[in-house]
């Protein structure tokens, strides 16, 4: 149907190894070229990254392009 948005949610996960603005640029890419990914903050004090993104975007996309980058999800986390 034409005219409908699809549902949007923000989430953060706790990604380990980031150093640098570098780092936080290189996650910061590869999430937002996961489909659907609208944005993505990352932040290398909190280890931390901000997604947002359509609702059905799989978890193990986001993971998928975090560690195909280079870097991991800290142990124990559960992306909102």
């Amino acid at each position: 149907m034409a005219g409908l948005c699809p549902r949007k949610r923000q989430g953060t996960l706790a990604v380990t190894g980031m150093e640098g603005a570098e780092c936080e640029n290189t996650v910061e890419g590869a999430l937002t070229g996961v489909a659907g990914v609208e944005s993505a903050a990352a932040d290398r004090e909190t280890g931390e990254v901000t997604v947002e993104s359509d609702d059905d975007v799989e978890d193990q996309s986001l993971l998928d392009a975090i560690t195909d980058a280079g870097y991991d999800l800290v142990d124990g986390d559960d992306s909102k």
